[in-house]
């Protein structure tokens, strides 16, 4: 049984130790930021011994990971002189306190931090730091571009630079996503084009399109894939060789640090098909190809991927009038073509469609002999004539003056329109021009020809007046066939010419005339009453005139007989 002086020694020793003790917790203050080591791990707590003789307890929660025994943890002193005399310590303060420090330091030398966008407040976001730190970032410094719907952003973790800095009980500062991902792109590119040169192969992934090509994201900064450079061949649309979000590899053709560009190809990777043209194709080779464009100017064939040439507009068809290539051709076309030339230096083949062909022309003229007849559609009418259909793609032309031997035609509309069938005479054929000469009047005889031989110089000739001018009378006479009497022939040769004479002719009257001149070539005939007069007194004088005599009795008729029909 313990004695009295038993119960007085052990209260003795008790207050030594409590003496001890607080005495060992004089160097600490509330709040103070220690490091302890782990002891114990239980279901509910850490115990931690922060080094004065006394542990204290740490709720497992405030773990993110369960320590082990040894661990060292930095802690807060909450309380030194806790329930029961057990000091009391904070990990998830000590946590908060660290984090404030760090943040301190990194707002200080301009470091990112690590963030969370919470939730969207006015004006922006809530990022959590971590440890019940909160911070604040604008719309406008959330991203690199405009931020449309703010809620897909909560939840994204990423880091941040710190642009204002407030203290407090809790930290709550200004922070920018987009001032970190400007400072990550800046030196991701400056390593870029530090480290890369032409040749190389980078990945990168399509980000967008525009007509010239596609834009592609190497790392927060993009280089261009050109429509040229996606394919040596030839190339509508970008999107039919890449897509969008695609990762791919591409080959670097160009960098320019100074300018910032960034020029990429897809079609390095395989050899220029013009390298080895002259392998496959030759002067005056027929070739296969698909139609490519369609230009005012011609036609583009693709030969082969990288292989395109040009027929022009010129070189499609031996006989069509062609206004633009669509009329015959359509996009995706297969034709045949024939080289013509080819220009390796500017990577150019010019083509001939209608070599492939044998040109029409070049037999025309067996095809359509002179004099043959032929029907065919009059396709246009123009002031001069008309063109006739003859077959595909040719045409002769109907000039007015081959319409009529003796009518002067003064409107080519008043004789044909457009669709009329017409029976022709083929007239004349030049397949070097590629004209052919029609006429209408040949198919029948030549009434010019018809009257010389009826009535050659030096006839007598019945006709109509058909009309009186200044300067004589016209005279229809066989065939409808005009004739003219100039003024001073309408008078006999013994009489005196006066304007009055022509007074006297009025149209339809009849009138007998001599021929003075059958022109066919000019389809001109001359008439003369006054040769007609002379004419007569020759032969009356003949009557009364005889010579008995030998030849060498020269005549009064013999001098009318020299004389000429024309003479006065």
């Amino acid at each position: 049984m313990a004695t009295e002086q038993d119960v007085d020694k052990t209260n003795e020793m008790q207050n030594l130790l409590q003496e001890e003790y607080l005495k060992s917790l004089d160097g600490i203050e509330d709040g103070q930021l220690v490091d302890g080591q782990v002891v114990q791990v239980n279901n509910e707590f850490v115990f931690i011994d922060v080094g004065y003789k006394s542990e204290g307890r740490i709720p497992l929660d405030e773990f993110t990971e369960t320590p082990i025994t040894g661990d060292s943890v930095k802690v807060v002193i909450v309380q030194k002189e806790g329930r029961g005399g057990q000091i009391v310590v904070s990990k998830k303060k000590a946590d908060g306190k660290v984090r404030s420090e760090k943040l301190k330091e990194a707002a200080e030398n301009g470091e990112p931090v690590e963030g969370t966008f919470s939730k969207v407040i006015k004006g922006g976001f809530e990022i959590d730091l971590l440890f019940d730190i909160k911070g604040f970032c604008p719309l406008s410094k959330a991203d690199l571009i405009r931020v449309e719907d703010p809620e897909t952003y909560v939840g994204i973790k990423d880091f941040f630079i710190i642009d204002k800095l407030h203290t407090g009980r809790k930290l709550k500062s200004v922070l920018s996503r987009r001032a970190f991902l400007e400072k990550s792109i800046q030196e991701r590119k400056n390593k870029f084009f530090g480290e890369v040169q032409v040749g190389d192969i980078v990945e990168g992934e399509v980000k967008s399109f525009t007509s010239f090509g596609a834009f592609i994201d190497l790392g927060g900064f993009d280089g261009l894939l050109h429509i040229n450079d996606m394919s040596w061949g030839h190339v509508t649309r970008p999107k039919d060789f890449v897509k969008k979000g695609q990762k791919i590899s591409l080959k670097l053709i160009n960098v320019d640090s100074e300018t910032q560009k960034i020029n990429l190809s897809l079609k390095h990777f395989t050899e220029d098909p013009w390298m080895s043209f002259t392998s496959r194709y030759q002067l005056d080779d027929v070739i296969s190809g698909t139609v490519t464009k369609l230009t005012d100017f011609g036609v583009f064939i693709e030969l082969e991927e990288g292989i395109e040439g040009l027929a022009h507009i010129s070189e499609l068809s031996w006989v069509k009038r062609i206004s633009h290539p669509r009329e015959i051709l359509s996009i995706g076309d297969s034709v045949n073509a024939k080289v013509l030339s080819y220009d390796l230096d500017n990577k150019k083949i010019s083509l001939g469609i209608k070599q492939v062909a044998v040109n029409p022309w070049d037999t025309i003229a067996d095809r359509y002999p002179i004099g043959n007849r032929i029907s065919g559609p009059v396709v246009k009418v123009t002031n001069s004539g008309a063109f006739i259909n003859l077959e595909e793609g040719i045409d002769g032309f109907l000039h007015m003056d081959d319409i009529s031997w003796t009518k002067k035609m003064k409107n080519m509309g008043s004789f044909c329109q457009e669709g009329d069938v017409l029976e022709v005479v083929i007239t004349k054929v030049e397949s070097r021009n590629r004209r052919i000469r029609l006429g209408v009047k040949q198919l029948e005889g030549n009434p010019w020809q018809t009257l010389r031989q009826d009535f050659p110089r030096g006839s007598v000739i019945d006709g109509e007046v058909t009309s009186v001018t200044d300067f004589g009378v016209f005279v229809r006479v066989v065939g409808d066939i005009e004739g003219l009497i100039s003024k001073y022939n309408l008078i006999g040769p013994e009489e005196e010419y006066s304007d009055s004479v022509l007074e006297s002719f009025k149209s339809g009257d009849s009138v007998t005339a001599l021929v003075t001149d059958v022109n066919v070539h000019a389809q001109k005939l001359s008439l003369s009453i006054k040769e007609l007069v002379r004419k007569n007194q020759r032969q009356e004088m003949s009557k009364y005139i005889h010579d008995d005599d030998n030849d060498d009795t020269f005549t009064f008729a013999d001098l009318l007989k020299e004389k000429d029909f024309s003479g006065e």
